[in-house]
């Protein structure tokens, strides 16, 4: 499943926060795909995946905006 976020038009720090509060509902092995506009997301958002644990499975980026699908980690037992 995934989750689409569209985030455009935001500013930092609004893409991160959100996109962290998004993952957060998510189950393991489920997406995420985030479509922002801000440039700081392409820092800010790799950042974020790092402490989380999430892997980015994909990134784009064009003139016009930056997609991120993010896989959610499967929880540890």
């Amino acid at each position: 499943m995934t989750t689409i976020l569209d985030l455009t038009g935001l500013k930092c720090p609004m893409p991160v926060l959100r996109t962290r509060k998004a993952l957060q509902t998510l189950r393991g092995g489920e997406r995420l795909e985030v479509h922002c506009t801000d440039p700081m997301a392409v820092i800010d958002i790799p950042t974020l995946i790092n402490e989380t644990g999430d892997r980015i499975e994909r990134r784009e980026r064009s003139d016009e905006r930056i997609v991120f699908v993010i896989e959610k980690r499967a929880e540890s037992r």
